[in-house]
């Protein structure tokens, strides 16, 4: 393989990924926005079908609600997920041969980098998504957190999501395994891509969903301890939220994947074909 097409491929990754997560994002954020006022407020406020919960909020707060923070969690998305498929691919690109276990430590490597990188990012985010702060941009978002709340309220949460960089990490790993698998059956497509995307996201959702939970109210700066309460008197409090994260998670990853291995399969092609006229 050329060497001017081997120092362009890791970035071809990473702007493919940061793309498909920016529209599978778009396309679903509404799930995303019920499901983390699930996860925080109050158990008694937000019952019934995901979808009846989606009428009710547009119908009260209206239709704008469901898309509060949209932007500032696009612009987070696309960095956080170009550090991560930049690191991940970096590492594999740097290995000899794939396995899962590899697939496994990678993905745990690029999520704790991220994690550390990105992590203020995400606080703002939340808090701007549940409307606990009038911050006019995530920018500015975060200058007030950190004259508010210092370095510890940026990087609040960060324990529990260095735990959960074991659903990115489960979710590479089932998503690569499965690709080997139907490359080698000469079946893989952008449709395979999308199925084999929403199967390993549906996975490591349901794995790490707990870890998501906690996290989610670290973030917003509410206090666990009625969270325990809740958990001692019904434990399945664990997984409020799940039905709708596990929609929106999933459409959104398959989507994302779809995108990347298109982005990644057009911008490879056209490279390959410069580099060889050369």
């Amino acid at each position: 393989m050329s060497p001017l097409l081997f120092s362009y491929e890791t970035l071809v990754h990473a702007v493919a990924g940061a793309t498909g997560s920016v529209v599978g994002m778009a396309a679903f954020y509404p799930l995303d926005t019920l499901r983390s006022r699930q996860q925080i407020e109050d158990s008694t406020k937000l019952r019934g079908s995901t979808w009846e919960l989606l009428v009710l909020i547009a119908k009260e707060e209206g239709l704008e609600s469901l898309y509060c923070g949209l932007y500032p969690v696009l612009q987070s998305l696309s960095v956080s997920n170009f550090v991560y498929f930049y690191t991940f691919h970096a590492l594999k690109r740097s290995s000899i041969g794939s396995t899962a276990i590899k697939d496994l430590l990678f993905g745990i490597l690029a999520g704790s980098l991220n994690v550390l990188l990105t992590s203020p990012l995400w606080v703002v985010n939340t808090r701007i998504k549940l409307g606990k702060n009038n911050y006019k941009s995530l920018s500015g978002g975060l200058i007030e957190l950190f004259k508010k709340e210092g370095l510890r309220g940026l990087w609040s949460g960060t324990v529990p999501s260095l735990l959960l960089v074991s659903n990115p990490a489960i979710q590479f790993m089932v998503y690569e395994s499965l690709k080997r698998n139907f490359i080698a059956m000469n079946r893989f497509n952008t449709y395979s891509a999308f199925m084999i995307g929403a199967i390993a996201k549906a996975i490591a959702t349901t794995l790490t969903y707990p870890l998501q939970l906690i996290q989610s109210r670290l973030r917003a700066g509410t206090s666990l301890k009625p969270l325990y309460k809740d958990i001692k008197s019904n434990p399945k409090i664990i997984f409020r939220g799940l039905e709708a994260k596990i929609m929106q998670t999933v459409m959104t990853a398959a989507l994302m994947f779809l995108i990347y291995e298109k982005v990644v399969r057009l911008v490879l092609t056209i490279m390959r074909v410069k580099v060889n006229k050369h």
